[in-house]
């Protein structure tokens, strides 16, 4: 189950998301997580120090490995160069499974132990001076579009990716790549600015949203969200000193967790799973053409000189039942 977690700076997702992460990674679930924020928070709010974070492979300076690996025999992508960030699938491909190793995993990933297991971290990398004047965001981001493409995940296989802030995730179709995106709202007129974005975005496209409230404080807040979002309100999370400790670099066991917070951390978790039901491959192979087509169109021939629209195999839909090439 893929899941993205998003909401405007400073509201609370990173923390979230990783919360989520080690709820799922305690109850026995198989996680990849991924860092696609321009600020990179995921990995310090998974435990690793500073120079651990800092020391994690980059995703973005390893794009020629990912897409000569995912490239495979497909005689669509006629080379590496070709391949942009919304190049999808097909017959030939090669495809990521969560329960692998593989050499894209093997440059990217890196383990981070948690309390009763362990999670897979991908980041994107941090933007540095060097990007500045010179390329976007979304050129390091990209990679993590590309390997999403070309997942094939199951049921009790998480996949969970804290997104860029704000609407910014709208640039590309990576925001239709999810079974589920928890976009985490404050309850104040900015905070809910962000979802009602999202939600004129997302509506064209079966995105399913669900809005968790954050740092609620009390009945006002939650009557506050619940007139703003409605019934995608899924759960609201108010204070913790679990986070405030791990915030600090000091966290306890995981188990010492507030109760009403692993209760929310269950809710979504239930949500996710039930949304596996509802999976439609079919559709989200058209919707993964259909950013491939907008974006050949708009930049992408022009760069690469060729038409990519010859890249979509007619015939291929990604599935679970498909054999991953080697």
């Amino acid at each position: 189950m893929k899941i993205a977690f998003v909401g405007k700076g400073g509201s609370g997702k990173t923390t979230l998301s990783s919360l989520f992460i080690r709820h799922l990674v305690a109850d026995g679930g198989l996680v990849i997580a991924v860092d696609a924020d321009i600020n990179q928070h995921l990995g310090p709010a998974l435990g690793l120090d500073e120079a651990e974070a800092a020391g994690l492979p980059a995703m973005g300076d390893r794009l020629p490995l990912i897409k000569d690996y995912l490239r495979g025999s497909n005689p669509r992508v006629l080379s590496t160069e070709t391949m942009i960030k919304t190049t999808p699938p097909g017959a030939g491909s090669r495809l990521l499974r969560v329960r692998e190793n593989n050499p894209v995993y093997d440059a990217c990933a890196r383990p981070v132990e948690l309390d009763g297991g362990a999670v897979r971290l991908m980041v994107t990398g941090p933007f540095t001076d060097a990007d500045l004047g010179v390329s976007c965001y979304h050129s390091k981001t990209g990679a993590v579009e590309l390997c999403l493409n070309h997942l094939v995940d199951g049921p009790d296989e998480y996949v969970v990716v804290d997104m860029t802030a704000g609407s910014d995730s709208f640039a590309s179709g990576m925001f239709t790549r999810f079974d589920i995106t928890f976009l985490v709202a404050e309850p104040t007129r900015k905070g809910v600015s962000v979802y009602r974005q999202y939600k004129e975005y997302a509506r064209d496209f079966g995105v399913e949203l669900k809005v968790v409230g954050n740092k609620v404080q009390g009945r006002d807040d939650v009557d506050f969200l619940r007139a703003e979002v409605g019934d995608d309100l899924l759960v609201t999370v108010g204070h913790s000193d679990w986070v405030r400790a791990m915030e600090k670099g000091r966290p306890p066991r995981f188990e010492h967790l507030e109760d009403t917070n692993r209760e929310a951390l269950r809710l979504l978790r239930t949500t996710v799973d039930s949304a596996y039901e509802r999976r439609d491959w079919e559709r989200y192979t058209r919707q993964m053409v259909h950013f491939h087509l907008k974006n050949a169109e708009s930049w992408g021939n022009e760069r690469t000189g060729v038409d990519l629209a010859a890249q979509v195999d007619p015939g291929f839909v990604l599935g679970e039942s498909l054999t991953v090439s080697v």
